[in-house]
């Protein structure tokens, strides 16, 4: 584990070098065990793929008193279990039509369109981090043969539900923004509501599968085309 300064009232807790299921498993429970022993002088807490944003209350604490408490807080921490989240299932509907990028993806892969659908769906992809956007969830990991880098141009406007890949993770844009990502499909599933309780389907540590639905499901699920 290694604390980092990140701005005037901020630290980095880096708990690996790359993400996994045992890294994340320490990330989520840091910020349990944090949030017990920080108190009021915790302003936020911000989970990533290996590390974890602590932001203090500079009236309240400084540096050289929260670095030694997030230590002790903390000591231990690498005999964490793995724990599974739980398991979300999402709808996607994928095709040419909704999925733009699909073509392009199963070409570079010398893959056929069905076999690409067929390996997103396989895997069961994890929470890693939620970020970029509120509900953006970024998921991981996809099969190494449909990996694939980022666009060279990122679209200008990428259309809200629609489900990408990038290296190895995989993603559903939450709202209406630009992007970069492979796009694959479109999920009619909303992935933040802010007056929903809770406002996204899935949070850090969860477990998600994809199900590939029909075009005719997606609109009746209240997906747009």
């Amino acid at each position: 584990m290694n604390i980092t300064v990140a701005g005037e009232n901020s630290l980095m807790v880096y708990f690996g070098e790359e993400a996994s299921p045992a890294v994340s498993a320490r990330v989520q429970h840091a910020v349990h065990l944090l949030e017990g022993a920080l108190g009021d002088v915790l302003i936020d807490l911000v989970p990533s793929y290996a590390s974890l944003l602590v932001i203090y209350d500079l009236f309240r604490t400084d540096f050289h008193t929260i670095r030694p408490q997030i230590r002790d807080a903390l000591a231990g921490l690498d005999n964490v279990e793995v724990q599974d989240g739980a398991l979300v299932e999402l709808p996607v509907y994928y095709s040419v039509e909704s999925g733009p990028d699909l073509d392009a993806l199963a070409n570079r892969a010398n893959l056929s369109v069905d076999e690409v659908i067929a390996l997103h769906q396989a895997q069961e992809y994890r929470v890693y981090a939620i970020g970029f956007a509120p509900g953006f969830a970024y998921l991981g990991q996809v099969d190494e043969r449909i990996a694939a880098p980022r666009l060279a141009t990122p679209r200008q406007q990428v259309p809200r539900g629609a489900v990408g890949i990038a290296d190895r993770q995989t993603a559903i844009y939450p709202a209406v923004s630009p992007g970069g990502w492979n796009l694959i499909g479109l999920c009619p599933q909303p992935m933040f509501d802010p007056n929903n309780d809770p406002s996204m389907p899935v949070q850090v540590g969860d477990r998600v599968r994809f199900r590939g639905i029909d075009r005719q499901t997606f609109l009746d699920l209240g997906g747009e085309l």
